[in-house]
């Protein structure tokens, strides 16, 4: 019928495909970003995994290498050192706190009289726990020269030194890849700071009114 208003008719709908978080990403072009950008960045990801792989690596190499230094070298103390009976030829210091933890762990240089392997009678210096008096019986080690000296190294000391090597050689390859990454970022700065200044040198008489 002629003048009827049409009924309403629903809006729309959605247009169909995937929403706009479910579309592919796609990369577009940046016009402000430079070829030194781009390599500057290649270069930091290729630093960061290959400090990621080497570090590990490193780590590893370097605990076996001194493990095996290091029980070389306790073996090497166990046959030219060995404990003796000694005899103080002085008093040792007491402790201001006697009985206490580091009472029982601390120890004094005192003078000390040995026989030697060989037979002779030597006197040297070691590391003794306070408050004895002289005349007192120690055990000390000494060497074959009858000199004090540390104990050979144990097991556990063994291995806490070859951990320790292994993350110095870790933080080592960390900070060898932090200081590449440094100067490669400062020789890109300068580069990028001598294109600007040819760029500037050449655009700047456009801009500048003449006289």
């Amino acid at each position: 019928m002629e003048g009827t208003i049409p009924p309403a008719q629903p809006p729309p709908g959605p247009r169909l495909g995937p929403p706009r978080s479910l579309r592919p990403w796609r990369r577009r072009p940046n016009p402000l970003r430079r070829p030194t950008d781009r390599f500057q960045a290649r270069i930091g990801l290729g630093l960061l995994l290959a400090v990621l792989v080497v570090a590990p690596v490193a780590g590893v190499v370097v605990e076996e290498l001194a493990h095996r230094h290091y029980t070389d070298t306790a073996r090497h103390q166990a046959l030219t050192r060995h404990e003796t009976s000694a005899t103080l030829t002085e008093d040792v210091p007491r402790h201001p706190e006697p009985g206490s933890d580091e009472a029982k762990l601390a120890r004094y240089p005192a003078e000390v009289r040995l026989t030697t392997p060989d037979g002779r009678t030597a006197t040297t210096r070691a590391e003794v726990p306070p408050g004895l008096s002289a005349g007192s019986q120690v055990r000390v080690w000494v060497t074959a020269y009858g000199e004090a000296t540390e104990p050979p190294l144990t097991r556990e000391q063994i291995r806490s030194r070859s951990m320790g090597c292994a993350l110095l050689a870790a933080m080592g390859t960390v900070l060898t890849g932090a200081a590449a990454h440094a100067v490669t970022c400062h020789v890109v700065r300068r580069r990028n700071l001598t294109a600007w200044e040819r760029a500037w040198a050449e655009t700047a008489p456009r801009w500048t009114p003449s006289g």
